[in-house]
């Protein structure tokens, strides 16, 4: 893999094809390759059943004629002449757009902080074998285990390469090894399905693969015999691996391209109490081997960790070089990047934990409904209204009592942050790190 790390060549590609723009008649362009490579292998009852091995090199070219912009995309470096003749043609018939422009030169990033991202282990089909066939086997080991749907494993990387006429050149890339393991339990009409999975950016952080398919396992089995409840009122806590999404709730509402489009519900909240006193958000894509991190943002921006939200309010919006612009503020390095155009996105996230266990919290709680799954995406982005498909179990005084499903959390995201509740068990190994949250008060419509 080695080899396949040196962004240098794509570099030289990127910043001719920002040279091309140019000669071709563009006022100012950007240009990106979006690099990526993986091999993975999947099987099932102890064989492989699919090997993959991907490499992509994906060009995209973005150019200014006064305040017209377009952009073309090829996954071949040829006749780059004719690729940005064309992207110019099609920006002189585009309408104009008052916001589109590169990034301010004083915001670009001059140092790369080295953030650990590269692990160049290269396991070969054959070990990543062995790991899902661990998984798998220890996933089926575990009692009152029938199938498994299989267990994978995969090694790669993938990271982005950018060119500015401003004078900007950089590339990064992160690595990524995960496993993962499906099992399930039960016969017939009463079987049940949970799964468990681990990916990181180093080969040596990652979980034995016997771990996640014994995980995988003992999920699975105490699902076993669900019962179905009565509507009614009570608090919800959410494990970590589902809170995440309340979060991910959260960074979409305060996406600057929502806010500017005035299709968000927290639109007017901005320097407002959103969370309960005490309650931290951080985005910080400087995080060492973080999954999300980068040293530059999508425009070639320097970015740090900033707060989303401190002692529960509002801080700021997640915003690109144009949606800043559109709202006449000032961007912060949050511009993502892919194939196209930029826009506002977040990096690695993480919602400060509190003081209770999660035991002591659902004590204090009495009881409620501890959820292990989501399923649907039952949210509006314009109100706030949440309303999405659950299982988990149904616990008294701290303690489980029985396995719960076939029910709907239903709210409203104004109302839930204001309620929200982190437990003191983060598990720092993802994007968007998250402890356990609890909520009181939501509707859990049932049978």
């Amino acid at each position: 893999m080695t080899a396949e790390l040196d962004t240098a060549p794509l570099e030289a590609h990127a910043a001719a094809l920002v040279e091309a723009a140019k000669k071709a008649g563009a006022d100012a362009a950007d240009a990106v390759v979006v690099k990526s490579a993986s091999l993975g292998v999947e099987v099932r009852n102890g064989k492989v059943e699919e090997s993959q091995r991907s490499e992509n090199d994906d060009y995209a070219l973005r150019v200014f004629v006064g305040k017209r912009v377009a952009s073309v995309s090829t996954n071949t470096f040829d006749d780059i002449a004719a690729l940005a003749e064309r992207a110019v043609a099609m920006a002189r018939v585009t309408p104009e757009d008052p916001y589109a422009t590169l990034a301010d030169a004083a915001a670009l990033a001059r140092d790369f902080p080295d953030l650990d991202l590269v692990d160049t282990a290269n396991p070969d089909s054959a070990a990543l074998t062995e790991m899902a066939l661990a998984a798998e086997a220890a996933g089926l080991a575990v009692k009152g285990v029938t199938k498994s749907t299989g267990a994978s494993a995969s090694a790669g990387y993938s990271g982005l390469v950018l060119a500015t006429s401003a004078g900007f050149t950089g590339s990064y890339l992160v690595s990524r090894y995960s496993t993962s393991m499906t099992a399930i339990a039960g016969e017939g009409t009463a079987m049940e399905r949970d799964y468990e999975y681990d990916v990181v950016t180093h080969l040596g952080d990652l979980k034995d693969p016997a771990t996640i398919g014994r995980m995988a396992g003992e999920r699975t089995v105490r699902r076993l015999n669900p019962t179905k409840l009565a509507t009614q009122k009570c608090a919800v806590v959410y494990e970590p691996r589902v809170a995440t999404s309340l979060v991910r709730h959260f960074t979409s509402a305060i996406n600057g391209q929502s806010i500017a489009r005035k299709t968000s519900f927290l639109r007017e909240k901005l320097g407002e109490a959103i969370f309960a006193k005490g309650i931290r958000i951080i985005d910080d894509p400087l995080k060492r081997r973080g999954l999300s991190s980068r040293p530059f943002d999508g425009e070639g921006c320097a970015a740090a960790a900033m707060d989303l939200i401190t002692d529960g309010v509002l801080q700021t919006w997640l915003m690109d070089t144009a949606t800043a612009h559109e709202l006449g503020l000032t961007a912060n390095g949050r511009a993502s990047r892919g194939g196209s155009g930029p826009t506002p996105g977040s990096t690695n996230l993480t919602l400060m934990p509190g003081e209770e266990s999660p035991e002591a919290l659902m004590k204090s709680l009495g009881s409620g409904i501890f959820v292990t799954d989501l399923i649907g995406q039952g949210v509006n982005g314009v109100t706030g209204d949440y309303s999405r498909g659950a299982a988990g179990f149904r616990f008294e005084n701290g303690e489980f009592v029985e396995p719960v499903s076939e029910i709907t959390i239903a709210g409203n995201l104004v109302d839930m942050f204001a309620k929200m509740v982190p437990a003191n068990d983060p598990q720092d190994r993802h994007g968007v790190v998250v402890p356990t949250i609890a909520i009181e008060g939501l509707t859990i419509a049932g049978r």
